[in-house]
């Protein structure tokens, strides 16, 4: 729907009154072929009731619409209008492509938002400041905030079934082919891809881990401190297949060549800083992947991966 004539001042040119609704163009767009200008809307309404151009027929479509020249569309930019409030007591004329930025500030706009005063700090429309009530309205606030609140826990928990369930048709079909593997050796290929997918997947979800002190490794943890990782990597989702191995991996008797003695360690000891190493979250202790680590020689890593934990000196 157009602005009303008689709100401008001066002639309005023929060329920018709507054919539709008589009024000065508003969001105008023309025909493709005819190139008559209308309202966005009329138009629009126009043809979901008859596919024609309302002057002289020709077929068209919504779709078909297209802007206006930018000759037309400056010149109803200078046309001045009087401000929608003036039965308000605006007397304000602005020119029309500065009327929307005018209203949002007009202080005779009755919807002009405005800060509650009295102690609720809401927005409120100028025209319903008279009978707002703050405690009323936070009370309003709280119950819509508790009912989101509430559509959103139980959006979670759908979403927590559909996850759990899906986990579990995973775990199924893993063990269906860890079955198959062993007299299929096509299932078993896949199924030893699928397992090192779920490590690097795994190991792109833990922090990188920076180690400052080498000589803070503990090559010989105890069986508690032992438990303790492992009980940490379960509780991170460590993948099953892996996680026995990787905690047998945190000995130096199981650990490569080039670390299982305390002589090998020093000889190797420049190659340290070349690890890719993963942070056990929480414990002094990291991942050293295989997945992570391709780039070491062959004597410094083995598959899965090394555990190593620490004294002190993980950051």
């Amino acid at each position: 729907m157009g602005f009303d004539v008689s709100r401008f001042n001066g002639d309005v040119d023929e060329e920018l009154v709507c054919p539709i609704c008589s009024g000065v163009l508003e969001d105008p767009v023309q025909a493709p072929v005819c190139e008559h200008a209308f309202c966005r809307t009329c138009i629009n309404e126009w043809i979901n009731r008859q596919p024609t151009c309302p002057l002289d027929r020709t077929a068209i479509t919504s779709t078909q619409l297209r802007a206006v020249p930018r000759i037309l569309r400056n010149l109803l930019a200078r046309l001045s209008i009087k401000c929608d409030n003036i039965i308000y007591g605006c007397n304000h004329i602005v020119k029309l492509d500065g009327l929307a930025a005018h209203l949002e500030q007009c202080e005779y706009n009755p919807k002009r938002p405005m800060l509650c005063e009295q102690g609720c700090s809401l927005i409120i429309p100028k025209n319903e400041l008279k009978d707002h009530n703050c405690v009323r309205e936070l009370r309003n606030l709280i119950q819509s905030q508790q009912q989101k609140l509430t559509d959103m826990k139980r959006e979670l928990g759908e979403q927590q079934l559909q996850i759990n369930e899906h986990k579990r048709e995973i775990h199924l079909l893993k063990d269906f082919m860890r079955a198959l593997r062993v007299s299929n050796p096509a299932m078993r290929a896949i199924a030893d891809q699928m397992e090192r997918d779920d490590v690097v997947r795994w190991s792109a979800s833990l922090p990188r881990a920076r180690v400052t002190r080498w000589g803070g490794m503990i090559s010989t943890p105890d069986e508690l401190l032992q438990t303790m990782i492992k009980r940490t990597l379960s509780e991170y989702n460590c993948p099953p297949h892996v996680i026995d191995e990787l905690m047998e991996n945190c000995h130096e008797r199981k650990w490569p060549p080039g670390l299982n003695s305390l002589e090998t360690r020093q000889n190797s000891r420049r190659q340290y800083d070349n690890y890719v190493c993963k942070r056990v979250p929480g414990k002094q202790a990291v991942l050293v992947l295989h997945c992570d680590n391709m780039h070491m020689p062959e004597d410094m890593m083995v598959e899965p991966g090394l555990v190593m934990i620490f004294a002190h000196g993980i950051e």
